[in-house]
């Protein structure tokens, strides 16, 4: 299929995801990066009983406020 076509299909909202091999694709600046990070155990104790008020993990707690405060999306990615 040229581009052209495939541009207009997508313009009129055809399914297109079939014209696609997303086998490899990926979402750029979405990598994840391991990193650790060592909390008082008071810190610690606050973060979990918040983030069990919420019903999230500590990880997605942290992941959440930070990405608020850099004003930036969370990404799902990997851990």
């Amino acid at each position: 299929m040229k581009a052209k076509t495939f541009g207009r299909n997508f313009d009129a909202g055809e399914d297109i995801i079939d014209q696609l091999d997303v086998s490899k694709a990926r979402r750029v600046g979405r990598d994840a990066k391991r990193v650790n990070v060592d909390f008082p155990l008071w810190m610690v104790d606050s973060l979990d009983r918040e983030a069990h008020r919420v019903g999230i993990t500590r990880q997605s707690l942290i992941k959440l406020w930070l990405a608020d405060r850099l004003g930036q999306p969370v990404s799902g990615g990997k851990r």
